[in-house]
């Protein structure tokens, strides 16, 4: 229960994110340190794919079933996602050219990364279904059905050497941050927003933990001690966002580090690289509500169970949560001193997503009951003859 409501509260918070200028942008754990709802996506979806596919893996299913039954689960998942981000790559052209068209906003069409599709279309033809030019707002899932790409060299090592798996998982971080490996851009220059040579150490680390959970223990067992560094860098860091005078100390600190040869992704902020303070944060952050009793009771009340509902359809909730969001921002830019768009909006969105959850989940049910089965015939034992009546 705690993954699915974790992975519907980070879409929710993608979603509120993704709608710019709203008042609810305040509570999302953006604000609050130097993740956010990307992170913890990445992180549940690796958990997901842990617990689901892991099992398939095992020597003695793998043995019997051999490996493409493993295998083929994962890549047509992968597949599943690649069309899924073609279909809302499209989607945001054209709701971006309807409101440009008809809002006269011009502009429109030279924002997300758009300006390529309008001015260059053959090449942004060639690159859209290639995963090379990605939109703003859309660019999530191609890194995400890399990964699943490599899940299965990930699950195969990950259930016969988790820590060595971890360790070569961090040092493939390590020198995408040193030698700036990254996927290129086509036909920009550059390489993805999401690099996921750099993203996968979190989703590795979200597969580890998935499957370790699916044979009823911890990745990293619950410590008196990283409970208290991780809140300890917890609180550091929402201090460093609230108090100027610690913020420009510690970010002096961190230029200086920089200016000695320090690598950019060690002090630096950057997402794209997924920097060190970045990461630092996704994962106390994770410590620490992984080991909090009262994070599981509240993941299994009733007051979270549309956040469950969510998680438990995440492509579908994604997918509608993106084409919302990218709808309500050509509306808000229409109409920007509008007073109550920021605050309807956001909320409609979220109730029409709990909707679709809610659809997705009345469409998995049987839509008829298993028949039961009709009671054998009683035999009777006759032991003595019976005298018909004439």
């Amino acid at each position: 229960m705690r993954i699915d409501a974790f992975r519907g509260l980070a879409l929710a918070m993608i979603f509120v994110d993704h709608v710019p200028g709203n008042p609810f942008e305040v509570l999302t754990t953006r604000n609050y340190g130097f993740s956010d709802a990307a992170e913890g996506f990445f992180i549940m979806s690796g958990i997901a794919a842990g617990i689901a596919y892991s099992g398939r893996f095992a020597p003695a299913i793998l043995q019997r079933d051999g490996a493409w039954a493993a295998i083929s689960p994962v890549w047509k998942r992968s597949w599943t996602l690649y069309l899924v981000q073609v279909f809302l790559t499209m989607w945001a052209i054209a709701i971006y050219a309807w409101g440009a068209n008809t809002f006269g906003l011009p502009a429109l069409l030279s924002e997300i990364n758009l300006r390529q599709v309008f001015e260059n279309t053959p090449g942004a033809m060639i690159g859209i279904p290639a995963l090379t030019h990605q939109l703003g707002y859309v660019n999530i899932l191609p890194a995400y059905s890399v990964l699943l790409l490599t899940a299965p060299v990930v699950l195969f090592a990950g259930l016969r050497a988790p820590r060595l798996t971890f360790a070569v998982s961090l040092l493939i971080w390590f020198a995408a941050g040193v030698l700036r490996l990254n996927l290129p851009n086509f036909p920009n220059e550059g390489g993805w927003f999401f690099n996921p040579i750099a993203w996968q150490l979190i989703f590795v680390i979200g597969l580890l933990t998935g499957m370790q959970l699916r044979q009823g223990k911890r990745f990293v067992p619950k410590s008196r001690v990283l409970f208290a560094l991780a809140s300890g860098y917890l609180v550091l860091v929402v201090a460093w966002m609230f108090i100027p005078a610690l913020a420009n100390a510690l970010n002096s600190q961190l230029a200086r580090l920089g200016g000695a040869g320090v690598p950019f992704f060690i002090v630096a902020h950057d997402k794209t690289f997924l920097s060190l303070p970045r990461l630092l944060h996704v994962l106390a952050l994770f410590y620490v509500l992984s080991s909090l009793s009262a994070v599981k009771w509240a993941s299994a009340s009733t007051f979270a169970a549309p956040l469950r509902l969510m998680g438990r359809h995440g492509l579908v909730v994604f997918s509608i949560g993106t084409m919302l969001s990218l709808l309500f921002q050509v509306f808000m830019r229409a109409d920007p001193g509008s007073l109550w768009m920021p605050v309807v909006l956001p909320i409609a969105g979220l109730l029409i997503q709990v909707l679709a959850a809610w659809v997705s989940e009345l469409a998995r049910r049987p839509r008829h009951p298993a028949p039961v089965p009709e009671p054998a015939p009683t035999r009777v034992s006759v032991t003595a003859k019976t005298k018909l009546p004439a």
